[in-house]
């Protein structure tokens, strides 16, 4: 699957210039943007920053027609065509999304880096959407990465300073950070491991276990630089609030049960720590000769089972059992009395409600062309802790 992409220009101030003619890029990801930046170079001579999507042709991703916003120095020698689109301001635009915004950031990121002797010879912008913007910046002395998040995400610094501290090599190592969501990345080599089999899906939960191990003595910290606080009754209501603009009646039930839900997970014993929050293989990096977990801009305080039932997930029960297994004898070890497997069992359906609300929060802090991202997330997540509800009911 490819997509087709439209690509709107905007010159340094703003202004429409006009529209490329439509191209190909292999990667079917709408905010995979490199393949977009490289094709217009290649193709018409023209240095884009890609700043935001403004139209699909389909309701989600991946693959389609997408007619995306890029910014140029200087304007292509290529005719471009006219084409009527709406540029005007919007108060859910990340900065990154807004003319000039690329520019403001690299600049930051360049200016740390050469305080820190590291001059860069080459900068790529790899990806933007409504959760992030991210470029790699490439210089004599190695890479650099730099992400942009929102404020919903800005947390990822403190959780970066907190495990270079505590659980040295588990993370990237933060090179740098400011307050609006920037940070600056040193490379991590490998590659994402999203085809991770059952062996390294087992190393992964025990190299995190002992990271929540060690987290459980500093919650207090980690809630004090911002990490979302979802411990016992606050993870509740944090899902109520943030679903209530939406049809929750297909979780009606398991909503109502919520509250005496997550009491019963709690008399379950254990204790309440760093949870990463979207620990799938895809967000662990490695080369064979370490592993680093890295996008901790979903983490939270709260229940460790989150982050074992999100690694799992897209394995069968079969497949799923002996990391479960592996788990749970984790902390029956280290927490004696606890009841790992019935704390696993109560969360089944709690952790794709927690996904859901999630989504809608992303949805209520993006414009509207940028919906489309997040749009079926949050009924696909409310089915699937239905599903689990009626697999799992709370006992009587």
């Amino acid at each position: 699957m490819s997509r087709t992409v439209t690509l709107v220009l905007v010159d340094g101030a703003g202004v429409p210039l006009g529209a490329l003619p439509p191209y190909e890029v292999p990667e079917p990801w709408w905010q995979e943007v490199g393949a977009i930046v490289d094709e217009a170079r290649r193709r018409y001579g023209v240095d884009v920053a890609v700043l935001r999507l403004l139209a699909a042709d389909r309701p989600e991703p991946p693959g389609g027609h997408l007619t995306y916003l890029g910014q140029v120095t200087t304007p292509p020698a290529v005719p471009l065509e006219p084409v009527a689109v709406d540029l005007s301001p919007h108060p859910s635009r990340a900065p990154w999304a807004q003319p000039g915004g690329p520019a403001h950031s690299l600049a930051w990121a360049t200016g740390e880096l050469h305080r820190l002797g590291r001059p860069v010879t080459g900068v790529a912008q790899r990806r933007t959407w409504n959760l992030s913007a991210i470029w790699r910046l490439d210089g004599p002395h190695g890479s650099a990465w730099l992400k942009q998040v929102p404020a919903f995400f800005r947390h990822e610094a403190g959780v970066l300073r907190w495990l270079a501290a505590a659980a040295p090599g588990t993370g990237p190592a933060l090179l740098a950070a400011d307050d609006t969501g920037r940070i600056l990345l040193d490379h991590v080599p490998g590659e994402d491991r999203y085809a991770a089999d059952h062996t390294e899906r087992a190393a992964i939960a025990a190299d995190h276990h002992a990271v929540q191990l060690r987290a459980v003595g500093d919650v207090t910290a980690l809630v004090t630089v911002g990490v979302p606080d979802l411990r016992g009754p606050g993870l509740a209501g944090w899902i109520r609030d943030r679903l209530a603009p939406h049809d929750t009646a297909v979780v009606a039930d398991l909503l109502a049960g919520l509250d005496e839900r997550l009491d019963r997970v709690r008399d379950c014993g254990l204790p309440d720590t760093l949870v990463h929050g979207d620990l799938h293989p895809g967000n662990v990096r490695g080369d064979g000769q370490r592993r680093a977990v890295i996008d901790w801009g979903d983490s939270f305080v709260g229940h460790p089972a989150f982050d074992i039932l999100r690694l799992t997930e897209t394995l069968d029960r079969a497949a799923a059992a002996p990391l479960l297994d592996a788990w749970a004898a984790r902390w029956r070890a280290d927490v004696p009395g606890s009841d790992p497997e019935r704390a696993v069992d109560l969360l089944r359906p709690v952790a794709p409600l927690r996904l859901a609300a999630g989504y809608a929060m992303f949805l209520a802090g993006i414009e509207p062309s940028e919906h489309p991202y997040h749009a079926g997330d949050v009924p696909a997540c409310l089915d699937q802790a239905a599903a689990e509800a009626q697999r799992m009911p709370l006992p009587g």
